[in-house]
């Protein structure tokens, strides 16, 4: 048994935020019905890179999810939804507020069909505010969250991080809250409820010490690229082969380690740098002697060095490094998904890890619709309503 084996999940959101907080419950267990609009379904299945027509990013995305498809503004689909809800333990959408209404499956409506029903829903900015209405995909999250203002390097256009971290972001704390509402109404004697997750929000939750220090001595804090201020030494050093050694030596104790395979006891026993606040108002003078060592020295060395006393190191992981990396593939973090012509495509693992009931792909990515019949004769609806629905494309 995983953990939410027998949880029901209506998957109605696209893209990457709601499905991505679907893919991981299903990874534990839960029954995802990805609902998809007849014909293309899914708009991330045509996006990036394409096999036979479909994203091979979808091997990944979908991973443990049916199938089914339904056009939500007929009736027809409508009431499938709400049949489904019935036996329906948790739905997760991501559109605009006020869509789900306008199909009449908002809340209240659902919430009248099934009194324990948790709904997910995750939106640019939100349920309520003033900007509620406005469109917001995850690099605007990004954006007002705080994140893009520091991210690049100073005096630099704002720069992504290469991925749409927002979304993600925004679809784990969706995850959070479906796990606490699980818990109030499974423990507690809770009923169902909403859970309003805004990408903004999401990316704000995460941005540490932004909006103290800006209160308490109105510092704005500025983009810094790959040094991180305040924590001193966190940075990237160029190395003789012209590769970069990310060194985290900003333990008290890590710093005089690393000083001293740098062979730089003056600095190590230096009172100026004993502990962090100091070694930050020296920041320059400390990272300039490191990247002195490390440009005589190749990156493989600088880090077999380093590791060996025990200093956090590191370098920056492009996809060949991941696929060729021993620690990945020890810890099943690289997947064989199968694809639809029988041929294989390596997707990204499971986490977290649970030792007593891990997670797992039991079925792979979906085709459009493959699963309407199985799941239309679970509803108990007939042969021929479904023959109609697909003449009239509602399925």
């Amino acid at each position: 048994m995983k953990p939410l084996s027998g949880l029901r999940v209506i998957e109605i959101g696209q893209l990457i935020a709601g499905p991505f907080a679907a893919k991981i419950l299903g990874d534990f267990g839960a029954d995802i019905i990805k609902i998809e609009p007849p014909g293309k379904g899914d708009p991330l299945r045509k996006w990036r890179l394409l096999h036979e027509g479909t994203s091979v990013w979808w091997a990944s995305h979908a991973r443990n999810k049916r199938s089914l498809t339904l056009d939500l503004r007929q009736p027809e689909g409508q009431q499938v939804v709400k049949d489904l809800v019935k036996q329906t333990d948790i739905v997760i959408e991501n559109f605009r507020p006020g869509t789900l209404e306008k199909w009449g499956l908002g809340f209240e409506t659902l919430r009248a069909i099934n009194p324990n029903l948790i709904l997910l829903r995750v939106s640019g900015y939100g349920q309520t505010g003033p900007y509620r209405d406005r469109p917001g995909f995850g690099a605007i999250g990004e954006a007002m969250g705080g994140f893009r203002y520091l991210s690049g390097e100073p005096g630099r256009p704002p720069v992504r991080v290469g991925v749409s971290i927002g979304d993600t972001l925004s679809g784990l704390h969706g995850v959070i809250g479906v796990m606490m509402a699980l818990r109030h109404r499974e423990q507690q004697g809770g009923s169902g409820q909403e859970i309003d997750v805004a990408l903004y929000e999401s990316v704000f939750n995460m941005m540490e010490s932004l909006i103290p220090e800006y209160d308490k001595f109105g510092v704005v804090r500025e983009p810094a690229g790959a040094r991180l201020p305040g924590i001193t030494p966190s940075n990237a050093y160029l190395c003789q082969d012209g590769r970069y050694a990310l060194i985290s030596g900003n333990g008290d104790s890590i710093f005089k380690r690393l000083m001293g395979i740098m062979g730089r006891p003056d600095m190590a026993d230096d009172p100026r740098f004993a502990v962090n606040d100091g070694r930050s108002a020296h920041v320059d003078e400390i990272d300039d002697a490191i990247t002195a060592w490390t440009s005589q020295h190749t990156l493989d060395h600088i880090l077999e060095k380093l590791n060996s006393v025990d200093v956090p190191c590191g370098k920056s992981y492009d996809a060949r490094d991941i696929m060729n990396d021993p620690h990945y593939q020890a810890r099943d973090m690289l997947l064989d998904a199968p694809l639809p012509d029988g041929s294989i495509v390596k997707i990204p693992g499971i986490v977290p890890k649970l030792s007593q009931t891990p997670g797992q792909v039991d079925r792979p990515a979906p085709t459009l619709g493959q699963h309407n019949e199985e799941i239309l004769n679970e509803l108990g609806i007939s042969a021929d309503t479904q023959r109609d629905w697909r003449e009239r494309q509602i399925i």
